[in-house]
């Protein structure tokens, strides 16, 4: 069987979205493709009370696998895990011999699998189970993934290399994510020759695609731990533009733009009154069209009911975090959005950008 074990050189890189072209490329190209995540962090429960790793969600329900989320998903890193790991209450070899016993698993139904590590090749050291052990143990090639630049992302790509050797894990290739248009040409010259001191090829470079950074509605939910109050229906829509707004109603009409997430205090009633009506406005001209906005409201007082009913009325989507409006954007600022199962435009477009700039011969 091909495998492919994916680490990246660090946290967001873009593994995710990686393993997401890799293997609806190597479907493409005719092969059966499994997908193992051996250890996750991040989990979610199922309808049947099955706790499994999140990206496991989306691949199963993607390309529509047919294996257990225990043998998909075969270990998992809650909250205090090291802890008792530290204190002796887990057993190492049980560890090891659930996630061997999964990759069995696959290999038997599969021609190939993509093995999506977590994080970079470091991460789990603490548990003697990291993305490099678990590669060795598998006896599996390694992809790694890198930031699309130059200097730094070679760095990064060393240290990762490094551990590499040290558990006799092959590094198969790299590939560049986010890689800028106009650095394109010459990171890919200076990569490629970089790597050949490792006898390494650059497999790919895939470009910097800024709908894939859009959060949504959604993400805003997770992130400030709250519920739509209005606009549920929207709840995968996406934002272009973030504003604070603090400025006058006068001013404010005249900045009025699609695609655009406002965040205000839910005090200030003249701001979100002045977008319902360009809402109503834009409705009544363009009887098919909306305005595609969506609100935060912030403060110590949350928004009153009438507020509420008119913005159910338009369905714009609206929450409400119980935060300043400092804290708020200093929140979105420094939150990452991941591709969610539900989020099937940004699953596609994470697909066709990625599956076009692999060297798919190279891989394979």
């Amino acid at each position: 069987m091909k495998t492919f074990f994916i680490a990246a050189t660090g946290q967001n890189i873009g593994k995710t979205t990686t393993c997401l072209g890799l293997m609806a490329g190597l479907i493409k190209r005719g092969l059966s493709v499994g997908f193992l995540k051996p250890i996750g962090q991040e989990y979610i429960e199922t309808e049947f009370g099955v706790h499994v790793d999140k990206d496991v969600v989306l691949f199963k329900s993607h390309f529509q696998l047919n294996d257990p989320y225990e043998e998909m998903s075969p270990v998992l890193f809650p909250r205090g895990f090291t802890r008792d790991y530290l204190d002796g209450k887990i057993d190492h070899g049980h560890l090891v011999e659930k996630i061997e016993k999964a990759f069995r698993a696959i290999q038997t139904r599969y021609e190939a699998a993509v093995i999506e590590g977590t994080g970079h090749t470091g991460v789990g050291s603490i548990v003697d189970l990291n993305n490099a052990q678990v590669a060795a143990k598998l006896k599996c090639p390694m992809i790694l993934v890198a930031s699309g630049g130059l200097g730094s992302s070679f760095d990064d790509l060393a240290l990762n290399y490094t551990q590499c050797e040290k558990y006799g894990v092959r590094v198969a290739g790299v590939i560049l994510n986010r890689v800028l248009d106009e650095k394109r040409e010459m990171v890919l010259h200076y990569m490629s020759q970089a790597l050949k001191r490792w006898k390494i090829p650059l497999i790919g470079a895939i470009p910097y695609d800024p709908f894939l950074s859009l959060p949504t509605m959604g993400d805003f939910e997770l992130l400030f731990q709250t519920s739509l109050l209005s606009g549920q229906r929207h709840r995968l829509r996406h934002f272009e533009h973030i504003r604070l707004i603090a400025t006058s109603v006068e001013m404010y009409q005249t900045e009025i733009v699609p695609h655009q997430l406002i965040i205000t205090p839910a005090s200030r009633e003249d701001i979100i009154l002045a977008t319902l009506t360009r809402y109503w406005n834009t409705k009544i001209s363009h009887p098919e069209e909306e305005l595609p906005t969506g609100m935060i409201l912030t403060g110590k007082e949350p928004p009153k009911l009438s507020i509420i009913e008119e913005l159910k009325r338009a369905n714009l989507p609206m929450l409400y975090a119980p935060v300043s409006n400092f804290t708020a954007m200093k929140m979105i600022n420094t939150y990452t959005a991941k591709i969610r199962e539900e989020d099937t435009a940004k699953i596609h477009e994470a697909i066709e950008i990625v599956e076009s700039h692999i060297d798919f011969d190279a891989v394979l």
